[in-house]
């Protein structure tokens, strides 16, 4: 049984400030930075084996990727269909916001300008299709948080409700299995 890891990137400056990234490119702070390494430090200590690590083209989570890579070893390569969900008008507004957590229930929204949890599913499902053929070999992805959403997704049925409300903290590690 083969099985593929998924982190998200490390905290970043929006983070602190409670802000919408998406594909905003927030850079991390310095426990980002620290996030990171703890997490290649937990890789270690867990045994994890990791073949490559994949990651979004944004700094937050390409950043975290190289720190995870140079603590244990092994090889990055950015993965375009990884960048985070763009959230259109809502980039930048209060991540509790009344009208965005409405807004993030109505899959088929672009958001005046950004990208559907739909369109988004269709990416991330196409890549988990993808690295599920290539038997043998074990990614990391490392990533946002909307990206987590769309993985949980693929492994797991899930309410529209739940979808929406899913998250993982930052620099956490979860493992699925095919």
């Amino acid at each position: 049984m083969g099985h593929l890891y998924f982190a998200r990137h490390g905290q970043t400056v929006w983070n602190v400030e409670n802000k919408i990234c998406g594909a905003t490119d927030s850079p991390l702070t310095e426990k980002g930075h620290e996030q990171a390494m703890e997490l290649g430090q937990e890789i270690i200590r867990q045994g994890i084996h990791v073949d490559e690590i994949l990651h979004s083209p944004l700094s937050r989570a390409k950043d975290t990727a190289l720190h995870v890579s140079k603590m244990i070893g092994v090889p990055v390569r950015e993965e375009i269909r990884l960048i985070e969900q763009n959230f259109g008008k809502w980039e930048g507004t209060a991540r509790d916001g009344i009208g965005f957590l409405e807004s993030k229930k109505m899959f088929a929204s672009s958001y005046e300008g950004g990208e559907s949890m739909l369109k988004l599913g269709q990416r991330i499902y196409n890549l988990i299709d993808e690295i599920k053929k290539e038997e043998g070999k074990t990614y990391l992805l490392v990533a946002h948080n909307g990206i987590a959403r769309a993985v949980q997704s693929y492994f797991f049925d899930m309410t529209n409700e739940e979808y929406a409300s899913f998250g993982i903290r930052n620099c956490q590690i979860v493992r699925y299995d095919w």
